[in-house]
């Protein structure tokens, strides 16, 4: 169980299946939506993330995290028992990507822009007034934690 203090909760969320359940110590920031052809197959449409730093993100259940190596630089923390894409992040570390939809609601969160929007997928159209990038959110693009 966390060992941090209960008043710098912010968010607890999980899998499907209750196999995977984590909690986070800090605010989050707003959610990108990826386009990238990865993110599109590892959710079966379109993925967002929020991100914290991994030193902010407790595990209480972790029996059935897998990850998967998705390319030379990323990789993805899923369910290997009901297969909810949860995680993203850099093999060399950084912020670590988590999966709106596998928070606890109410999450407080709101939609910031779209990446990699180069990729987009022939099956639908960006229609919202968002910003968007054709590939990762740059610094500049900061959006205070939600």
């Amino acid at each position: 169980m966390s060992d941090k203090s209960e008043k710098n909760l912010r968010a607890k969320g999980g899998c499907l299946c209750g196999g995977i359940r984590f909690e986070i110590y800090q605010s989050l920031r707003p959610v990108d939506v990826c386009h990238c052809k990865q993110c599109r197959q590892t959710a079966g449409y379109l993925n967002g993330f929020t991100v914290c730093l991994p030193e902010n993100l407790v595990f209480t259940r972790d029996e059935t995290l897998t990850w998967y190596e998705s390319s030379e630089e990323a990789k993805r923390g899923f369910c290997n028992k009901c297969g909810s894409s949860i995680f993203w992040t850099y093999k060399s570390g950084g912020n670590m990507g988590i999966s709106p939809a596998s928070l606890d609601e109410p999450t407080g969160l709101k939609t910031a822009m779209h990446v990699f929007t180069e990729f987009a997928g022939d099956y639908y159209e960006i229609t919202d007034d968002l910003p968007r990038r054709s590939g990762a959110r740059l610094p500049e693009d900061a959006v205070e934690p939600g």
